[in-house]
């Protein structure tokens, strides 16, 4: 008799059904540790607005609050930054694009001369699926949460919502 070598097409099939069955654990988790992955890095992205906004007050008191993230990031020219009121070089330039890690930033700034009040948030590009929660703040500097990570209507919606615990 002629010994057979490699693997029957039974344990191939179980071999394959065992591995759909680990991926199909793992794919959720996976997604699940990325959307919280996003939701941190939104959270840490309110804060740093919120310090760019208080050091740009400080540094052009005439001007107030920054009225754009272009305004707190750097310049589009390439070489090093050199802070001015237009680009006061005090976020990264991805943040001052408005988008990052799954989030899309937006806001306003108002009143003055000088600008007074300010008001950004950060809202899933995708919801469920870069993120599941919206986070905002204003000139308290107190970062907000939305649970449901839609958008956020302005900075009395934002004063409504619960601080981040």
């Amino acid at each position: 008799m002629r010994k057979q070598k490699g693997f029957s097409l039974i344990e191939l099939l179980i071999v394959v059904a065992i591995i759909l069955i680990i991926a199909a654990i793992a794919i959720p988790n996976l997604l699940r540790a990325r959307m919280a992955a996003n939701e941190s890095s939104a959270v840490a992205s309110v804060r740093t607005i919120n310090t760019g906004e208080v050091t740009y007050n400080s540094s052009y008191p005439t001007v107030g609050y920054a009225a754009t993230l272009a305004a707190l990031g750097p310049s589009a020219a390439a070489g090093a930054c050199v802070p001015a009121s237009a680009t006061a070089c005090l976020i990264d330039s991805v943040l001052a694009l408005g988008t990052k890690s799954g989030y899309v930033f937006t806001g306003t700034a108002a009143g003055g001369p000088p600008t007074n009040t300010y008001y950004w948030a950060g809202i899933p590009s995708s919801p469920n699926q870069s993120g599941v929660r919206s986070f905002c703040s204003f000139e308290d500097a107190v970062v907000r949460v939305q649970p449901g990570g839609g958008a956020i209507a302005g900075e009395a919606a934002c004063q409504a919502l619960a601080p981040l615990q």
